[in-house]
């Protein structure tokens, strides 16, 4: 290898070049550039022709010699003096060409370096081709010289800065530094509440804590409905890992199926976007059922106290009491009309929970208590409804009846003592009953009041002063009205007939006769003033209003048929509350099934008083009482069934029809409303019975006997002494 101190020669231009080779020191390293060049290497780069390649490709391979330096030029001589031509002689003959001689291998470039510059030339010249080749290749030599020329004079373009794409990234670098640091900011200081409180959030597990339901007594604090110590099981979507498994096991154990309860433990997210985390799988179930489940330990699911509504008396009042759902809600019965004052606001326990699904001991927590519900008194008597319910029942299954109805009022206070119905259900398991198991038709039965109505006509016509309790109208066997005839079922020659007497055989002729001296107009007012054509209001769900039609929709037929009770729609209440008006001196009482609220500490908050009004005068009301006790003693009255002995009764039958969407249902409503003691009323009692064989004539009265003797002995109301009058029928 040659000395590094020796010199290196280079080809530049055609020409040899020595360059002196110098020990590269550190001035040289802080003259690198990234183009892997020293500056003077650059400058080197740049002073040499870039088509020097494609010329050499052109020569053969030959470089181009370097220029000579010029010479003085010599001084000129004259010139000698033109010869004449020597004449052209012919031309050889052409010889053979030579043969090519044999490709020499291309010397090394050291080689050629080491050569003197004569010998370089001489060996340039004599690789050059035929002058004849070289003259074709002229143009192209002048074109590319200029081409070099204009090369050269060009400015070479500059070399990159790395400085300024240096500085570039450093600023891309800060800004990215400063967006990330402003965004931790952001989240440590200016929204760290609001993303803690999202964490949280998600980390809490609301429960629901029931509130204790109130209880339903009866007026003297016997338990009629009230809630018993149960569990419910819920389940949190969100921890349970495997919803199949968890549905299998727990649905023998619920009695649930499977499927339902895969429905039930789907994830999903509430209104305001969160995750549910807490859903209901089953109510009300009892506490061993409860650790059964917990004893499955099934993540996510989990075991809460509950309540489960309990009716001790099962059927006893059913249809009136009603029941709850499985969420604890009033669905039917007093259950649901004071289903708001019953159940109370539940609380709420808010806890912290972990991975694992348990509570953290030290984490966040909030417990808001629930409120207990407030219990109702009813004013019914439990043992008082227990007879009724018994004698009504037993009565229906004997005569087959289509509904039944048995209700005691209390004249003074319009308090309800006993409302039955039948057919009844167990309201403890209410199950898939039909619904119309669950009327109670003493609000909710609609029909014709018949012959009941027929008071009501009389009482109006003495308080009007068209009539006297000893007034004796001719009353003829039949009467035709609108085209219809109305006849007597006790068939009578035309004759006078006392006012008593009328009532006891409930004649027709003789009721359409009064009415119309009434006219349409005082009817309808007096109907109204009976609380007819409109709900009582006593408190129960479901309660139906009736009808009575105005004057101005009365057909001529209704002249007939409307004073004896038919093309009039009422309720079992209504007619009870009518005869109550007659029994309370004739003051209307609006009937009421509620007596007040007990709170948790047991004390009583009476209900207020019901509506009053006055319909009959204490007078009229009396003279008419008097008269309606001939209905269960006079001969051959309709009504001597009902009698009860040692005690004054007043009170009347009656036949119909039943409405229902509208139209009659086939068979007959039979039914009986009565007082007692007829002269010092405490009590009313009614009896409605839809008959669909048409019977009837014997069911009324005996079940109103019954009923109206059992609440005069429950209470120990004694008799009065006082013997009932003797009454004529007939004039």
């Amino acid at each position: 290898m040659a000395n590094s101190r020796t010199p290196r020669r280079n080809r530049r231009d055609g020409d040899p070049v020595v360059v002196p080779i110098r020990r590269g020191g550190i001035s040289e390293a802080r003259r690198y550039r990234p183009r892997g060049k020293t500056v003077r290497e650059a400058a080197a780069e740049q002073a040499r022709d870039p088509y020097r390649p494609a010329l050499e490709v052109v020569r053969g391979g030959q470089q181009e010699p370097a220029p000579k330096p010029k010479q003085a030029a010599p001084p000129k001589q004259a010139a000698p003096p033109k010869q004449a031509a020597p004449p052209k002689q012919a031309a050889p003959p052409k010889q053979a060409a030579p043969p090519k001689r044999a490709a020499q291998p291309r010397r090394p470039k050291a080689q050629q370096d080491q050569r003197g510059g004569a010998a370089g030339r001489r060996g340039a010249a004599s690789r050059r081709r035929p002058p004849r080749k070289a003259a074709r290749r002229a143009p192209l030599l002048r074109w590319l010289a200029s081409v070099r020329r204009r090369r050269r004079r060009r400015t070479p373009p500059p070399l990159g800065n790395p400085m300024r794409r240096l500085r570039f990234g450093t600023a891309l670098v800060l800004v990215l530094f400063m967006v990330i640091a402003g965004r931790l900011v952001e989240l440590q200081l200016t929204d760290a509440a609001a993303y803690a409180a999202d964490g949280l959030k998600q980390r809490l597990r609301p429960m629901v804590q029931p509130a204790p339901r109130g209880a339903i007594y009866d007026r003297n604090g016997a338990t009629l409905a009230h809630s018993v110590d149960a569990r419910y099981v819920y389940a949190d979507p969100e921890m349970v890992t495997d919803t199949a498994a968890a549905a299998a096991r727990l649905s023998p154990i619920l009695g649930i199926a499977k499927s339902a309860l895969v429905e039930k433990m789907k994830r999903g997210t509430r209104p305001d976007g969160r995750d549910i985390r807490f859903v209901y799988l089953a109510r009300g179930v009892s506490v061993e059922v409860g650790e059964q489940v917990s004893a499955l330990t099934i993540k996510g699911i989990g075991v809460h106290r509950d309540e489960r509504r309990e009716v001790p008396g099962h059927d006893l009042a059913a249809n009136l009491i009603g029941f709850t759902g499985a969420e604890g809600k009033g669905l039917a019965g007093m259950e649901s009309q004071h289903d708001a004052v019953l159940r109370g606001q539940d609380g709420q326990l808010v806890e912290e929970i972990g991975l694992n699904g348990v509570a953290i001991a030290d984490g966040y927590s909030r417990h808001k208590p629930a409120r207990p519900g407030r219990s109702v008194q009813l004013t019914i008597d439990r043992d008082l409804q227990y007879a009724v319910q018994r004698t009504l029942a037993k009565r229906m299954q004997e005569v087959r009846a289509a509904f039944g109805s048995a209700l005691v009022l209390d004249v003074r206070t319009g308090e309800v003592l006993a409302m039955a119905s039948w057919p009844s259900y167990d309201a403890a398991n209410p199950g898939d009953v039909p619904a119309e198991r669950r009327i109670d038709y003493s609000t909710a039965a609609v029909v014709e009041p018949g012959s009941v109505h027929k008071p009501l006509m009389i009482g109006a016509a003495l308080e009007e002063g068209l009539i006297e309790p000893d007034s004796t109208p001719v009353v003829a066997p039949t009467i035709r009205k609108g085209g219809k005839t109305y006849r007597d079922t006790t068939y009578h020659p035309t004759r006078k007939m006392t006012i008593p007497g009328i009532l006891a055989h409930s004649s027709n002729v003789g009721v359409i006769q009064i009415a119309d001296q009434l006219g349409p107009k005082r009817i309808w007012a007096y109907q109204k003033k009976f609380g007819l054509g409109a709900a009582t209001g006593v408190g129960a769900p479901g309660e139906a209003s009736g009808i009575v039609q105005p004057p101005d929709r009365w057909s001529g037929s209704s002249h007939g048929s409307i004073p004896i009770g038919l093309g009039v729609a009422v309720t079992p209440i209504q007619m009870a509350a009518a005869y109550g008006a007659i029994a309370n001196d004739g003051v209307w009482q609006q009937p009421r099934l509620v007596r007040g609220t007990v709170d948790s500490g047991g004390a009583l908050k009476r209900a207020p008083a019901g509506e009053q009004r006055r319909v009959l005068s204490a007078k009229t009301a009396k003279e008419l009482r008097r008269a309606m006790e001939a209905v269960t003693t006079a001969k051959g009255a309709t009504g001597l069934s009902g009698a009860i002995s040692g005690y004054r009764v007043a009170g009347k039958t009656g036949t119909g029809l039943r409405v229902k969407d509208d139209r009659y249902l086939y068979g007959n409503v039979t039914s009986f409303i009565g007082m007692a003691p007829a002269d010092a009323p405490r009590f009313v009692a009614a009896v409605f019975a839809h008959l669909p064989n048409g019977a009837g004539s014997g069911v009324g009265g005996p079940v109103f006997r019954s009923v109206m003797t059992s609440a005069l002995q429950h209470y120990a109301v004694p008799p009065t002494g006082r013997k009932s009058p003797h009454f004529k029928v007939y004039a």
